[in-house]
Formats: structure tokens, sequence, C-alpha cells
């Protein structure tokens, strides 16, 4: 069970540090072009329970001996079915894709892949990461924590800036006026 927990937890991280070059590179592809950045104050946030998550998943996993729990293939197939959601996202986005709010004025907002569907899909994707990934090894007490404050950065802080810094400089209120609220 142990070495499950290091090839999947090792696979994430290496995912994890090849979004963050990713989003560098976009970052800086879409500011030379004009874009703003916004929701610095809270970007901290984001990557503390990030990094929290992975902490506590880690540690609470340890120390339950790495068991894995009743349900674990159902949040395995979970969890992967998260990051084929995730690349989705990514490629649908293309140079767009960032972990921090940048928004380039006057650009047309993304239509497709999962973004005909809904708003924020990748925001769904963490959550589902948040949840499923914790599960697979009987981690309850990260699942349950770490579900709570991700739904409350997200819902409360991040989702309400990202949404209005998108529908003051482009044309995101008028895509998306027919579809539900995530």
């Amino acid at each position: 069970m142990g070495l499950l927990f290091a090839g999947i937890f090792s696979i994430l991280v290496i995912q994890r540090l090849g979004e963050l070059h990713l989003a560098k590179k976009n970052e800086r592809w879409m500011k030379a072009r004009g874009a703003k950045e916004v929701g610095q104050d809270h970007y901290k946030y984001i990557v503390w329970l990030h990094i929290s998550f992975l902490l506590a998943v880690g540690i609470e996993t340890m120390i339950r001996g790495f068991s894995l729990s009743m349900i674990w293939m159902m949040m395995l197939g979970i969890f992967v079915f998260a990051q084929v959601l995730r690349f989705w996202t990514i490629r649908s986005l293309g140079r767009f894709w960032n972990t921090k709010i940048i928004v380039l004025p006057e650009a047309n907002v993304i239509q497709k892949g999962p973004y005909r569907f809904m708003k924020h899909p990748n925001y769904v994707i963490v959550a589902l990461e948040i949840m499923s990934l914790p599960l697979i090894f009987s981690s309850y007490i990260t699942a349950a924590v770490f579900t709570l404050l991700n739904a409350f950065l997200l819902l409360k802080v991040r989702i309400p800036v990202e949404e209005k810094a998108l529908r003051d400089v482009t044309d995101y209120q008028i895509v998306f006026s027919n579809v539900k609220e995530d």
C-alpha cells in the first residue's frame, strides 16, 4: 500500500510542478499582451491550501499505516477521472490557463471543452481531487477538513473575484448567460 501511495503522490507532485511551470509561461505570454492579474491578496491562501493538503494527506496516510479504504477503488476512479478532466481543461484553455486569475481585456472567453458545460470546471476538478485522494487511503480527516476549506475559499473568495474580473473586461457575461451556476 505504501508503494501505491508513493506512486500516486509522486505523480501528483510532479504534475503540479509541471503545471506551475506552464502557468508561469502562460502568465508571461498573457501579460506581454496586456493581461492584468487580480486576486493577488488571496492567491497565497490557494497555494497554502494546496501545499497543506498534500502534506496532510501524506501525514495522515502514514499515521494510518497506508491502509486502503473500503471504497478505495471508487475513489481512485474518481481521482483518475479528475486528472483526465484536468488535462482536458488545461488543453481547452491553452495559453489562457493559469493558477492565478489573469485576464486579458477584450479577449473572447473560451467556450470549448468542459467550458461548454460549466463555468469553472477546474474548481470542480480540484474539489474531486481533495475529496477522493485522501479517501483512497482512509485519510478521512484530511478529506473532510480540506473539502470544507477548499469550498469556503472557492465559493466565498476565488470565484467571485474571478467572475468579476472576467465580467469587467471580457465577453464572459454574454457567453455564460445560459449556463447554470456550478
